[in-house]
């Protein structure tokens, strides 16, 4: 990522610039998540190597790099669009479920980064601006260790 914000109205909660951004705001609890998976997950993140080296090829992780992380909730990642024209988010985890795992998955991540990371708030409506560096998206899922 090249650039990402998230704010709300006269509130700006955290902002990255480019060389060392990890866009992740796609942090989404679902019911069958565990602290394990966000140990490796955490571990994930903070060690893929998906920035350039001096020769041009990923071979450098944010932690490698002195990088951000910008962390935010976003449980429409689990909409179940089969079915229908209006995306279901029944796989996503209740409140009381998704805000300890979210808490300790930023504690996790900061962690392992071995430095204050920034977040949105959870489950407030937010505006995430982003520049994509690429394009390069990767999905990591801990269901799904591929």
């Amino acid at each position: 990522v090249w650039w990402l914000s998230v704010d709300r109205p006269a509130l700006v909660l955290g902002s990255a610039q480019p060389d060392g951004v990890v866009d992740r705001p796609a942090d989404a609890a679902a019911h069958v998540d565990v602290a394990e998976d966000l140990d490796w997950m955490s571990t994930k993140i903070t060690n893929l190597r998906i920035f350039d080296d001096e020769k041009g090829v990923m071979n450098r992780s944010v932690k490698e790099i002195a990088g951000e992380i910008l962390l935010v909730s976003q449980f429409t990642l689990h909409a179940a669009t089969r079915k229908g024209n209006r995306p279901s988010y029944i796989r996503a985890a209740p409140p009381e479920i998704a805000i300890p795992l979210y808490n300790l998955f930023i504690q996790k991540v900061t962690d392992q980064l071995g430095k204050e990371i920034r977040t949105g708030i959870f489950g407030a409506m937010m505006k995430v601006g982003l520049i994509n560096d690429g394009p390069v998206t990767i999905l990591i899922d801990s269901k799904n260790k591929d």
